[in-house]
């Protein structure tokens, strides 16, 4: 099949991170289809809103929106019905099933979820640890940390880590380096999940290999060598199993999937941690 081309207008009185989530979850799963998105975010007012249906009168094609304004809501569904055109709000079902169980009317507070609460800062907090013990820095306190990724160069440990340091959690992570022992502080450190990375050796290679041809440097080394990186992952594994730490193969997974399951991990944690209380 050919391929053929759409506009999508994501509309939000907000970021426009949770439509724009909620879209490309949804596009992913067409083939051959190519979509221009048209983001319009911190839509708040009748003048607003009319700019952008005029956007999408002139690229016709379906709205996804998250308002919280009734009127607004109503501007977008009129001119849609009156163009033909499809239209959502991603957060409408969820919202009215919400209000029907709680017997309660939400808030219109548009960004209430973006608001400069308790768990922002939590998120700053988290990112700056994060960020100040990248690829094994100041391993003084890694006791601090809520989880510490442990894995060979290239397993995707960093943006792992600010994933999940978006997510309000404190991730550390230490490169394990051949010929080279963990840092004693990673051995002793008794209150964060400790997991382990690892990833097929050949996907290993390639990706070694993509990431020194990036930065123009000779690929033939020990780094790339299809045995060596055998002798990597056989050891990670062995100290993982030493060490009883969790481990996560992410030759397959992407960063959410991966954080996904970490999370899962704290929480499960959390919860063994209450029972024993």
């Amino acid at each position: 099949m050919a391929n053929r081309n759409f506009h999508v207008h994501l509309v939000s009185d907000s970021t426009g991170e949770t439509v724009s989530s909620v879209a490309r979850a949804c596009l992913v799963q067409y083939e051959g289809i190519f979509v221009q998105e048209h983001v319009w975010s911190l839509v708040r007012s009748p003048a607003q809103m009319e700019k952008v249906m005029q956007a999408v009168e002139r690229d016709r094609g379906p709205v996804l929106y998250t308002l919280v304004d009734p009127e607004l809501r109503d501007v977008v569904r009129d001119h849609c019905r009156r163009l033909q055109l499809p239209c959502v709000g991603v957060l409408d079902q969820a919202m009215s099933v919400l209000a029907v169980h709680f017997h309660s009317k939400s808030e219109q507070w548009p960004g209430r979820q973006h608001q400069l609460d308790e768990g922002y800062f939590d998120r700053i907090d988290a990112m700056h640890y994060t960020l100040a013990h990248d690829d094994g820095q100041s391993t003084h306190d890694l006791e601090d940390a809520d989880v510490i990724l442990v894995g060979p160069s290239r397993t995707s440990k960093t943006p792992t880590c600010v994933y999940l340091a978006n997510r309000g959690v404190r991730a550390a992570n230490v490169p394990l380096v051949p010929q080279v022992p963990p840092p004693i502080e990673l051995e002793q450190a008794k209150r964060p999940l400790i997991v382990g990375l690892i990833t097929d050796p050949e996907r290993l290679v390639q990706i070694r290999v993509n990431r020194l041809r990036l930065m123009q440097q000779d690929t033939e080394s020990d780094y790339t060598d299809m045995d060596t990186v055998q002798g990597e992952i056989q050891e990670a594994r062995r100290l993982y199993a030493r060490r009883k730490w969790a481990t996560i193969d992410v030759t397959r997974r992407s960063i959410e999937e991966t954080a996904a399951a970490i999370l899962q991990m704290l929480a499960t944690r959390r919860e063994q941690r209450l029972q024993t209380q």
